[in-house]
């Protein structure tokens, strides 16, 4: 008898240990559950990741008096974009992700930039900023060569830096303030002396006063496109009396982050025109 209770015990502490082993199998696999394939990798960031991530999505945007143009932007996320049903809803110009860092090309560029030239935006480029791996003046070369130049032409938007919360780390790259701010200029130097115009700046009121300092050096000459998932776009980076551009969700009706410009389509017309 006391040997088949032994038995007994064995088999139930294996049974249990099996349901046991269920269980975590199954909250690992529930949605937020934490694994290695969750980390994010590079060449995944999209404009507005970190914003999503650190400011929440809001409301949508109060309608006001003043004319606004509605726009997108996408990336490798959108895949291969439905143009013309975009351009039926009413969205006048879009900004398409070129590049990140000096490693990574967006695969669908080319379908995303032609495709958008093709049903009569105006469109312009966008580079994903990572001063934790290579230099600005590296990474604007790359940019530049690689999708981001500009032409005068009337359809192109001068090239976009998209700077805000590291996906992939420390919120802002490691960097200081200072280093950060230097890191910044000497992208957008090398930009204009590589295109002649001033690169349109992306990014969040929070991740610039965190990473920058509220640095407010570079208003006088840089477009703000201002990200806030909100029903204004709130209070500005130093710098900035206004923003040019606002992306306002990362859940459009239709395809991609939806934005406006902070004027008629006239107004995107003399950007892209410089």
């Amino acid at each position: 008898m006391s040997v088949h209770r032994s038995r007994m015990t064995g088999r139930s502490r294996i049974a249990a240990a099996g349901t046991l082993i269920a269980v975590l199998s199954l909250l690992l696999s529930l949605p937020g559950a934490a694994s290695a394939e969750d980390e994010p990798q590079r060449g995944s960031a999209y404009l507005g990741m970190g914003v999503l991530a650190h400011d929440g999505q809001g409301g949508l945007p109060r309608e006001n008096r003043v004319a606004q143009t509605e726009g997108v932007d996408v990336s490798s996320h959108q895949g291969n974009v439905n143009w013309s049903a975009l351009w039926t809803s009413g969205v006048k110009w879009a900004y398409v992700k070129a590049t990140e860092g000096t490693y990574y090309k967006n695969p669908y560029f080319t379908q995303q930039y032609t495709g958008s030239y093709n049903v009569g935006m105006i469109r312009g480029t966008y580079h994903f900023a990572t001063p934790d791996t290579t230099t600005g003046t590296a990474q604007a070369d790359y940019f530049v060569d690689n999708g981001g130049g500009w032409s005068r032409d009337g359809k192109t938007l001068p090239g976009a830096l998209d700077i805000e919360w590291n996906p992939y780390g420390d919120a802002c790259f490691g960097k200081t303030p200072s280093a950060m701010v230097t890191w910044i200029r000497d992208f957008l130097t090398r930009y204009k002396a590589r295109t002649g115009r001033d690169a349109v700046i992306y990014t969040a009121t929070t991740w610039w006063s965190q990473c920058t300092g509220n640095y407010a050096g570079f208003g006088a000459s840089n477009p703000l496109w201002i990200a806030r998932y909100d029903t204004t776009p709130g209070t500005l980076p130093a710098g900035w009396g206004v923003h040019t551009l606002w992306q306002y969700t990362s859940s459009g009706p239709t395809v991609g982050d939806h934005d406006r410009f902070n004027g008629a389509l006239d107004r995107v017309v003399a950007l892209a025109n410089g």
